[in-house]
């Protein structure tokens, strides 16, 4: 997936070969499996100009010679002796190693140092950048895996307020969620998040084994299917909302409108949430986290829609919009939709509706 556009970008820079390292024993890389399809230990080279090869443990061969998209797998002499084990096959294979290509943020200072001195490189140039903007422009078939993952999350959140006058306790809520995931054979993007009442004022609020508390309730809830993420937001009431939290909610749902409104082709993320900060008025002073991000594999991809970033929309990116208030203490609340810019306009893939549900 998209190996050839990262070989131009290769060539360009004059490196000769990139090496991706997938070798924490909790976790998987996002960006071998990006290429690879392949979650587990392993080593991804992608030279500048031939087929790319995938090194993992002995006791993964058979498995990532299943589901690999590379062709060339072979498993490693000993984990030890894994870079020199590089520099052989690389030098059968005729291929240089004098300029490596790594992604600097997932690299350890032991394993950098341990490739280095494996492959006799010359100089490392760091491309994480390239990976973070090759990842942020969906395929085809990764915007109709998201289309699919879409529509499970949005019927759990649907399934979830329905039913939400029966929870007790925001953990149980919570709780539901994840096991409506479970039943559709769903990872989940991350915890969910059910913030009542005055938790709510907290953005990122785990939810505990408390009653929930009357007022303004976040929802914030995502699937993992097939190995994308997917993230929304929605609102409830529980008790009856006075005309004044009523016109709140709806002004933030307006600059959340506005704010998808404002997406089109070469914008920056800066720009776009300056747009909405604006919007906002002098309630922007409760707005305390970044306009969206990207989603994708990882929950938080390229392009970032935060108050200093460069990332410029392009055609088949995959991002959030979900401005904010918290008023700590008091109560929070956020709208999220995540969206798909077509090159022409944002469509929104989270069809849950977003008017305020009341839960007396």
């Amino acid at each position: 997936m998209k190996i050839k556009e990262l070989q131009k970008y290769m060539k360009s820079n004059k490196i000769d070969v990139a090496v991706l390292l997938s070798l924490h024993s909790m976790s998987y890389d996002s960006n071998v499996y990006y290429f690879t399809n392949y979650e587990g230990q392993g080593v991804l080279i992608i030279p500048k100009s031939s087929r790319p090869i995938l090194m993992v443990p002995e006791m993964e061969l058979e498995r990532a010679r299943k589901v690999s998209r590379i062709k060339n797998v072979f498993a490693f002499d000993r984990k030890a002796k894994m870079f020199l084990h590089l520099r052989e096959i690389l030098k059968k294979r005729k291929i240089k190693s004098g300029a490596v290509g790594i992604d600097y943020s997932s690299a350890t200072v032991e394993q950098y140092r341990a490739l280095r001195k494996g492959l006799k490189a010359s100089k490392t140039r760091d491309i994480g950048n390239a990976l973070k903007c090759i990842r942020g422009v969906k395929t085809t078939a990764e915007i109709k895996i998201l289309g699919k993952g879409f529509g499970i999350a949005d019927a759990i959140v649907r399934s979830a307020i329905r039913n939400f006058r029966k929870f007790k306790t925001e953990e149980e809520a919570a709780n539901y969620m994840k096991c409506e995931a479970i039943k559709r054979n769903c990872g989940l993007s991350f915890p969910p998040i059910i913030a009542s009442g005055k938790n709510a004022s907290m953005p990122h609020y785990k939810p505990r084994s408390v009653p929930i508390q009357k007022g303004f309730c976040i929802i914030d809830f995502g699937v993992c299917y097939k190995g994308y993420c997917t993230d929304i937001t929605r609102m409830v009431y529980v008790g009856k909302p006075t005309e004044k939290e009523v016109g709140l909610y709806n002004f933030l749902l307006r600059a959340q409108e506005n704010a998808i409104r404002n997406v089109k082709s070469g914008i920056k993320g800066a720009k776009l949430y300056k747009n909405a900060v604006k919007d906002l008025r002098h309630y922007a002073k409760f707005f305390t986290h970044g306009l969206g991000h990207g989603v994708g594999i990882d929950i938080h991809e390229f392009p970032s829609l935060s108050p200093k970033s460069k990332d410029k929309i392009e055609k088949n990116m995959v991002f959030t919009i979900e401005p904010g208030l918290y008023l700590t203490g008091k109560f929070g609340m956020r709208i999220e939709d995540t969206i798909l810019f077509n090159g022409k306009k944002a469509e929104i893939l989270t069809k849950v509706p977003k008017r305020l549900v009341v839960v007396k």
